[in-house]
């Protein structure tokens, strides 16, 4: 037998209930406007070995603002005000499938954030991003048969057997990404050390908070069950994308300042961090020279045969335009 039960889009809404969802999508899709500026202005600041988790937040914030333009746009036309209630109308159902759509993406891009600050190199690393961003993906996308495909919503059982699906993977994802940072720990700066931590607790924390409002549906209906289902996700993606970005990138910048200090690398600018310098701006590696040398001689190509001739002339004119101008 199947259980029908009523779907979040299609309950009325109150005056007050209609108000407090609009107020919460406007405001998370408002800061996450903002986190896509600051990432964008922010991006040189961490060097290139952690580049991609600065790729990753750039593509979380921006598809992240598109899903809230499109929630914010399926909210105002999805509900018709009919006396004291707002009546959903076939419009509604888009004012969560969008989210669906935004966290296939988003999640597996917060994997990725998350293991590029990490210690993880070469083929190891590959392997398990590959691990995670698959598990990622399949956590959402098995959610999303249950929530909104599978029944149009309505089915307990199909929400009860997606669901218990969805959270084997994310069991599973869950595990290769502490497996992940634990071993990355010990090889970090203690700041950077509790920073990665406090990173991937977050995170986590966060994705545990998805299947509580997963599960409302299934245990209450009515419009105060939709309005608490709709804030605690904005709320959530808040926490995730903004909190959690903001320490990653934290991480980012102490990872690039320490290898500054130690030589393995460059930046262009002075690295600080609440107004504490980690590191000046790095200096290229100095070129050394033959004594008798006062610049680079061209190698010609092995094909060109008359490739030493050309070149030679040019450079000793030049090596001496230079000595006869220095002195």
């Amino acid at each position: 037998m199947n259980h029908m039960i009523s779907a979040p889009w299609e309950a009325s809404l109150t005056q007050s209930e209609h108000s407090l969802i609009f107020y919460f999508l406007g405001l998370t899709g408002s800061a996450l406007a903002f986190g896509f500026v600051r990432t964008w202005i922010s991006r040189g600041e961490v060097g290139v070995r952690y580049r991609t988790a600065v790729i990753a937040r750039v593509g979380i914030m921006l598809v992240a603002v598109l899903s809230y333009i499109l929630l914010i746009t399926a909210f105002s036309i999805g509900y018709d005000k009919v006396g004291a209630l707002w009546v959903p109308n076939s419009h509604a159902i888009m004012t969560m499938a969008p989210r669906y759509v935004e966290w296939s993406i988003a999640v597996p891009l917060l994997t990725i954030e998350l293991l590029s600050v990490s210690a993880l190199i070469g083929r190891r690393a590959r392997r398990t991003e590959a691990a995670a961003v698959t598990g990622a993906f399949l956590m959402i996308f098995t959610g999303f048969l249950g929530a909104v495909v599978i029944g149009d919503g309505r089915s307990l059982e199909s929400l009860l057997l997606w669901g218990a699906v969805s959270t084997v993977f994310w069991i599973i994802t869950t595990a290769i990404v502490i497996r992940a940072i634990r071993q990355s720990l010990p090889q970090l700066t203690p700041e950077a050390a509790v920073l990665l931590r406090n990173a991937t607790i977050l995170l986590l924390s966060g994705w545990a908070l998805y299947p509580v409002a997963y599960l409302i549906p299934v245990l209450f209906s009515g419009g105060a069950a939709t309005t608490t289902m709709y804030i605690l996700l904005c709320a959530t993606d808040l926490v995730v994308k903004l909190g959690f970005s903001g320490l990653i990138h934290r991480v980012a910048k102490l990872r690039t300042a320490e290898d500054v200090r130690v030589g393995v690398d460059i930046h262009q600018e002075a690295i600080w961090i609440s107004s504490i310098k980690q590191s000046d701006a790095g200096i290229p590696t100095v070129v050394y020279l033959p004594e008798v040398e006062t610049i680079h001689q061209r190698r010609p190509k092995p094909a060109d045969s008359n490739a030493t001739a050309t070149a030679s002339a040019p450079s000793e004119e030049w090596a001496k335009d230079l000595t006869s101008t220095d002195l």
